[in-house]
């Protein structure tokens, strides 16, 4: 996910705790869209808004290269579409670590992406790695850990 700020993110903030009291002493959640292009990150807000797609996907490499924590159960996330319009907003329900070669079909149908097959899952996640990777001079192997991280849709 990458993260991102748009007047929306506190406009649906303010929505969700006007309804939600027990999370009004919270700070704004991180504001943040999936993928690396304005049509997949479209989409997937949109699955997320439906609330098709229930998980996320990234490497651990990721976090590490970029010194960002790992998501825990109960994080909450502003989802937004590629131009930053604040969308819906998830709750992390579960994390795994799993590496690539391991993923199952279930795994890759809740995650809920194109045709949601195992096929799909493996092509376009492996070519997302690729192409993130690539800037740092890295590149993905089917042993590397992908941290899982399940969600819910709370409010959109």
């Amino acid at each position: 996910m990458t993260k991102t700020t748009h007047s929306s993110a506190q406009a649906l903030w303010q929505g969700f705790i006007q309804n939600n009291p027990e999370y009004k002493n919270k700070p704004l959640p991180v504001v943040c869209y999936f993928c690396d292009n304005q049509l997949d990150a479209d989409t997937c807000a949109q699955l997320t808004v439906e609330g098709i797609k229930q998980a996320t996907s990234t490497s651990l490499w990721w976090f590490e290269t970029y010194k960002e924590p790992l998501p825990q159960n109960g994080d909450l996330y502003i989802i937004t579409n590629w131009n930053g319009q604040a969308k819906a907003i998830i709750q992390t329900t579960k994390v795994e670590q799993v590496p690539f070669k391991d993923i199952t079909p279930e795994y890759a149908h809740i995650e809920g992406e194109g045709d949601k097959s195992l096929d799909y899952w493996k092509k376009v996640h492996w070519d997302y790695y690729g192409r993130e990777m690539k800037a740092k001079g890295s590149e993905p192997t089917e042993d590397m850990i992908i941290v899982c991280e399940y969600f819910k849709t709370v409010w959109k």
